[in-house]
């Protein structure tokens, strides 16, 4: 803590000098842009200091992780599985069994297993099938379906505060701009029930599939075309999905991965048969 605030005073130093040094050389440019980096690396560090602390943003365990690598689930999943330390396993050395040199226009397909359960989201993205509206002003907001399994319980203590999302295969902002694809929280076909963390956690330290997706929006951003591909992996006949299977690669090769994150959540034990919810 005694380090977060002295970088915190450190930074408002030197925010406060690079004002003061473009007003005293009459540069407004100058002085706009120094206000501009000092305020972003004012939030950078607040938030990044409030990110360190929450209980929210803490991955499962390694052993909690693990607890869904069933013989079914790695049979699933194949090759070798490797904790990578922050919540999440890298598959088959983190290399993606996907082509990636392909000549299409861009595509977003779901497939359903032979249960009806949402399995797989397959895609071909670019810069293009981008979304960075909200879902509300593109009439893709919440709605009042639910996947099977999610029998949502509120009001938890140490971490999240509630126990399930919506989950998507293909996030909203990978797909949004693809016309004619379901990209609502209410496509039985592309939504399945999954765990807060599971969905939301996207940081380095606690890399849940938010994180991940991350890296995707980055490369789109950037301008490149990338195969993308989310396999939800089910025990058995369970209605809750032991986790995602998320592979990824640019038709460059400088986005490549192949990870599985547990549908876990370090405050909660899970059902997976039933979706039934208890606080650790």
């Amino acid at each position: 803590m005694y380090r977060l605030k002295k970088k915190f005073w450190h930074i408002l130093v030197v925010f406060i000098l690079l004002i003061a040094a473009g007003s005293y050389f009459g540069r407004p440019t100058s002085g706009d842009a120094s206000l501009t980096w000092g305020i972003q690396q004012l939030a950078s560090w607040s938030s990044g200091s409030s990110r360190n602390s929450s209980e929210h943003n803490q991955p499962p365990t390694k052993e909690q992780a693990e607890s869904v690598l069933t013989p079914v689930v790695k049979q699933q999943l194949g090759g070798s599985i490797k904790w990578n330390g922050a919540g999440a396993f890298v598959i088959n050395n983190n290399q993606p069994q996907l082509n990636a040199k392909i000549s299409s226009a861009p595509y977003a397909v779901n497939i359903k297993d032979n249960q009806g359960r949402a399995w797989r989201g397959d895609a071909w993205l670019n810069r293009t099938t981008r979304q960075y509206q909200n879902r509300a002003e593109t009439g893709n907001g919440a709605t009042n379906w639910r996947p099977a399994g999610f029998l949502q319980a509120h009001n938890l203590t140490g971490g999240y505060s509630h126990a399930y999302d919506r989950g998507h295969l293909l996030g909203y902002a990978l797909v949004g701009g693809i016309r004619g694809f379901n990209a609502s929280e209410s496509n039985p076909a592309n939504i399945a029930t999954q765990t807060a963390w599971a969905n939301e956690a996207r940081s380095s330290y606690s890399t849940g599939q938010n994180y991940y997706e991350g890296l995707v929006r980055k490369a789109l951003d950037q301008g490149k075309q990338v195969r993308y591909r989310v396999t939800d992996i089910y025990d058995g006949n369970n209605l809750v999905p032991s986790g995602a299977h998320i592979q990824a690669l640019s038709s460059d090769g400088s986005l490549s991965f192949n990870v599985f994150v547990p549908n876990v959540q370090r405050n909660i034990d899970i059902d997976y048969s039933t979706g039934r919810v208890a606080q650790r």
